[in-house]
């Protein structure tokens, strides 16, 4: 499964992926399931990653109620490792390792960004999800977006020519998931935009999120020479404002939450 297209630039330690997006997914998970409604019955974690929703379903749910795919090993293997209650899968989006109407509610947070066929994955979360159950999808906001992710992109241009596919993420702009959902047959569609945002204790902290290789990012970021590396962080210093200590960034999410027809 580590040769899916959307887990190639997530085979990396959980505790990198942490040190570098998990800053931004954890606060982003309460917010989330709060959005999807999600108290009581079971649920499913689409692209769990090293846990970040996973967790607070766990907390929410109770782990035998809980569920969970990705199709990165090293993921999973954070995943378990924190939550070993949890009945966990090697699987991807477009394709779920799970049986019919087996879950009362099936989210994804951050997935649809990096899933090849978004059609087939929307079909699949319907697909596992009870009759009159809840499907939800959040993706980062791609007009008022991560403050990080387009520092980062902006001073990369600035650097150097960088493939516009390098830098946009489908879904991430108002009404792209709510067509993807409405597409896919599921009702009572509605979107929502959801607010998170980090301190980095210093500008190196933000640096070496970027120098463990996760997400697009992190691999373009990886892939420079030791020369580019050096422009590139010198313009990303100053695209953050030179920033003599602390730093806060925020970042908005676009969530989506449908119900299954009963």
């Amino acid at each position: 499964m580590d040769d899916v297209e959307g887990a190639r630039t997530f085979a990396v330690a959980g505790a990198t992926y942490d040190a570098f997006m998990g800053r931004y997914s954890l606060p982003l998970s309460e917010l989330f399931a709060d959005a999807a409604g999600v108290t009581r019955g079971t649920a499913l974690d689409v692209g769990c990653g090293p846990g970040a929703l996973t967790g607070v379903l766990v907390s929410r749910l109770g782990p035998e109620a809980v569920r969970g795919c990705d199709p990165s090993p090293s993921f999973l293997e954070a995943c378990r490792a924190r939550y070993p209650g949890v009945v966990l899968e090697t699987g991807r989006a477009e394709a779920l390792p799970f049986p019919d109407d087996v879950v009362d509610a099936t989210l994804a947070q951050l997935v649809l960004h990096f899933v090849s066929e978004p059609v087939q994955a929307a079909a699949e979360m319907a697909r596992v999800t009870r009759p009159g159950g809840t499907v939800a999808a959040c993706v980062w906001d791609a007009v008022d977006g991560m403050e990080v992710l387009r520092a980062f992109w902006d001073a990369a241009s600035s650097v150097a020519e960088v493939p516009a596919e390098a830098q946009t993420h489908p879904f991430g702009r108002p009404g792209e998931v709510v067509e993807l959902f409405a597409g896919a047959g599921l009702e009572e569609v509605v979107e929502s935009a959801l607010d998170v945002a980090t301190t980095y204790a210093s500008f190196e902290e933000l640096w070496n999120g970027f120098l463990g290789g996760v997400g697009p990012a992190g691999a373009y970021c990886v892939s420079r020479s030791e020369q580019d590396r050096a422009r590139l962080r010198e313009a990303l210093f100053a695209r953050c404002g030179s920033p003599p200590g602390p730093l806060r960034l925020a970042a908005r999410a676009r969530c989506v939450v449908a119900r299954v027809p009963a």
